[in-house]
């Protein structure tokens, strides 16, 4: 293992103490970058702002609810969710994140389930609100982040925090001096899937401080770096990550107006870092790797710049940015590094972007543990890896079969506190050492590399006892310039193996380039069995696939862009 210095970071206690910190040392630098109506211009909030915004809606809402209220955000990604997280955070209760994709009948079931007080929420979920506001009876007030006269039964979210600043004025301290317990639970969050089988994670100010520190600790963030928020704030990865990281470090948080707008937003803030999930990156990779062969001329002249390039970086000189400055002034110019995490990624998609002068990072994490166990650095990475365990953090291997694979367990101060009212699965997350038993399983190499194979219930075995990872498979399919989504399954044939079967969704962009406008279903079905063809020659003979069916329509998925495996 290489023994490379970790980067200095400040001490945290709590979220509290690192919102002051960060105010006190950044003060009139500019926190975020918001919108308020989509097109607009970027307006800036300074940290002093942020800092003040916060605990004048805290001290709003002890004075509403009191202290230890449980307060829901339903929102989508804007300055008003950014504020009331750390108001509740930071002296007022417990805050509780909810997906606001959710069908409403689950959404009012999170509600009840996490006993929230107080709900605040954005106009456009105004239609769910008075769908199931006679079925949330702990909801004791409800909270909106925009005007409407017409709606009485509401708060006005402004209005709360011009009282709270009054009640400053007048010497309240209530919320800005309330005791603060690190670790207490201050922070419940619904893992994905259905109501039923959702769990609640509760989590305390040191798990997430402690990621923070480890994460700054083996990736540099710097006071002049901007983030553009891309993916769903009410998830761990970006909340702590893309949220409270930047605010962490001193960075700037520009909100981005929706997926499509990605590219000119990216442009408009001159945004260093983006959080992704491989869906991102792959549909990036592919649309730079289209333009970059168009025709003959373009495509020798790309890989006459990658040789150029590579050679020069063999004798220290980096000029990928000026030879590929094209790709770059497609993304705005500015941006240096990308993350990927949320599921694993093709190795060869951040070898390329590497080459082209990204840097592009995978980590490793879950909700449990606020998320992150392990994280690759930007001075020492392995893009087959999900990364080295972030300092503090004890990561191993336990049950291994005969390659060495087995399943991930971590401990460390990022731990959960456990399940909300679920001791049971408390007890079979946890083990008596305090390891969290990831369900996912890999090896640990030589270097310290976390290697991930797949998870435990998504591994196929086969009659004979082997087993066969989906993920592996996938991935290389993925690969295929004709396939855009697939999900490998294993089926009983009744006889004498397990039938591995690739479920695929094909590019149909590409799929017409070569066959023209209206390729018919015989058609693409002989491609896509070609395409699983190359990839079976790539794999032993028990992983090989041997049925392959064409779906036309994309994969259902989590709000997080995962493919929803059926399980019985």
């Amino acid at each position: 293992m290489k023994k490379i210095p970790l980067y200095e970071v400040r001490e945290i206690s709590d979220l509290r103490d690192m919102l002051r910190q960060s105010v006190k040392i950044f003060n009139d630098k500019a926190a975020f970058m918001i919108k308020k109506n989509r097109g607009e211009p970027y307006t800036s909030v300074s940290y002093r702002t942020y800092g003040a915004d916060v605990d004048a809606f805290g001290t709003a809402l002890v004075h509403l609810s009191g202290i230890g209220s449980r307060v829901a955000i339903l929102s989508e990604t804007r300055y008003e969710w950014y504020v009331t997280y750390l108001a509740t955070t930071n002296g007022t209760g417990i805050v509780v994140p909810i997906d606001k994709e959710l069908p409403s009948n689950e959404i009012a079931s999170l509600l009840n389930r996490s006993h929230t007080d107080i709900l605040v929420y954005s106009a456009s979920k105004q239609p769910v609100i008075d769908e199931i506001k006679s079925v949330i009876p702990s909801v004791k007030h409800l909270i909106c982040m925009d005007k409407n006269e017409e709606n009485k039964d509401s708060l006005y979210f402004w209005t709360l925090l011009e009282n709270g600043k009054n009640l400053l004025e007048k010497g309240n301290r209530d919320f800005v001096d309330a005791s603060i317990n690190a670790d207490e639970m201050t922070i419940l969050l619904f893992t994905s899937g259905t109501t039923a089988k959702s769990k609640a994670v509760m989590l305390s100010q040191r798990n997430v401080c402690a990621n923070l520190e480890g994460m700054c600790k083996m990736v540099y963030i710097d006071p002049a770096d901007v983030f553009l928020s891309v993916l769903p704030i009410h998830h761990t990865y970006e909340c702590t990550c893309g949220f409270l990281c930047p605010i962490y470090r001193g960075a700037t948080i520009a909100q981005c107006e929706g997926l499509r707008y990605i590219t000119q937003n990216l442009k408009e803030s001159k945004a260093t870092v983006i959080l992704a999930v491989p869906l991102m990156l792959e549909m990036f990779h592919r649309a730079i790797m289209k333009k970059a062969t168009a025709d003959k001329k373009m495509a020798r002249k790309f890989k006459i710049g990658l040789i150029l390039t590579q050679g020069l970086r063999a004798i220290g000189i980096d000029k990928r940015r000026k030879i590929f400055h094209a790709v770059h002034d497609g993304f705005g110019g500015e941006l240096r590094m990308l993350i990927s995490g949320g599921a694993g990624i093709d190795p060869k998609i951040l070898s390329d972007m590497q080459k082209l002068g990204f840097l592009c990072l995978q980590g490793y994490g879950l909700t449990e543990c606020a998320p992150i166990l392990a994280l690759n650095r930007d001075v020492d990475f392995n893009d087959r890896s999900a990364g080295i365990p972030l300092p503090g953090v004890d990561v191993r291997i336990i049950n291994k079969d005969e390659n060495g694979i087995g399943e991930i367990i971590g401990k460390g101060p990022n731990v959960m506190l456990g399940y909300f009212e679920n001791d049971e699965a408390t007890k079979e997350a946890i083990d008596e050492e305090g390891f969290f038993h990831s369900g996912d399983l890999g090896y640990i190499d030589e270097d310290s590399f976390v290697i991930i194979t797949g998870r435990k219930k998504n591994v196929i075995i086969s009659k004979n006892g082997k087993n066969i990872f989906p993920e592996e498979i996938e991935g290389l399919l993925s690969r295929s310039p004709f396939i855009t989504e697939s999900l490998v399954t294993g089926e009983d044939d009744n006889h004498d193996d397990i039938i591995v079967t690739a479920t695929i969704f094909p590019n149909m962009d590409a799929v017409r380039e070569k066959f023209g406008e209206n390729p018919d279903p015989d058609t693409i079905q002989s491609l896509l069995e070609t395409e699983c063809v190359k990839v079976n020659d790539q794999l032993v003979s028990y992983k090989k696939i041997r049925k392959v069916v064409y779906r036309d329509t994309e994969f259902d998925k989590t709000t997080s862009k995962k493919i929803i495996r059926n399980y019985k």
